[in-house]
């Protein structure tokens, strides 16, 4: 059996059983002492807080950003311009007379690493032009442009939600006037677009009737 259960010697059982009790209270105390060195009361699991920011249009992907006074943030370094491809989409290559075009705009990340580029509002131009004449730009009358910091993967492509096009000339004085149409009957445009500092190198051609 156990001597730690049933103490023997020359001394009464008591005395023995005294001094164990003694040993294990001095281990118990070592013990506590060690894990309050490791695990600190009151401190948490180490996680910094961060929020997350949804994207406009059909985008899932999320981007943490650094809490309130952080000085540093996670979040991987800026795409340069070259690992950047933005592309011009429309809806339809031809509209009927009276149909509105739907505009939208594709980025992807065609570099090697995980990078961060601004796709808010701020940062997007949609522009319609024929021939070297621009018939509407869609800065010309955007209202409260925003940021938007957005962690992009390799080869992962984020699409925008559509913009309609109401088929009419813009400039920034015309915001709060009756605009004026553009030809249709057959004429052909071209929609550029632009993001993160990077313009797209093609356009989308399209028709109005």
């Amino acid at each position: 059996m156990s001597t730690m259960r049933n103490p023997v010697g020359p001394e009464d059982k008591r005395v023995y059983l005294r001094r164990r009790l003694l040993v294990l209270a001095g281990l118990l105390a070592v013990i506590v002492a060690v894990v309050l060195v490791i695990v600190k009361p009151g401190s948490s699991s180490g996680q910094s807080e961060t929020k997350s920011v949804e994207l406009p249009a059909d985008v899932t992907e999320k981007v943490a950003s650094p809490a309130p006074g952080d000085a540093k943030s996670d979040a991987p370094p800026a795409c340069a311009e070259g690992d950047l491809l933005v592309e011009a989409v429309t809806n339809q290559s031809s509209y009927a007379a009276g149909e509105m075009p739907a505009l939208t705009l594709l980025v992807t990340n065609r570099g090697t690493a995980d990078c961060t580029a601004d796709l808010g509002t701020a940062g997007m131009r949609f522009e319609i032009s024929s021939g070297p004449e621009q018939y509407w730009n869609s800065g010309d009358c955007q209202k409260n442009p925003a940021s938007l910091p957005v962690i992009l993967k390799p080869a992962e492509t984020l699409e925008s939600d559509p913009v309609a096009w109401d088929r009419t000339r813009s400039a920034p004085d015309t915001c709060e006037a009756e605009r004026d149409p553009v030809p249709g009957a057959g004429a052909s445009y071209h929609l550029f677009v632009e993001a993160a500092g990077v313009r797209s190198a093609d356009s989308a051609q399209f028709i109005l009737q």
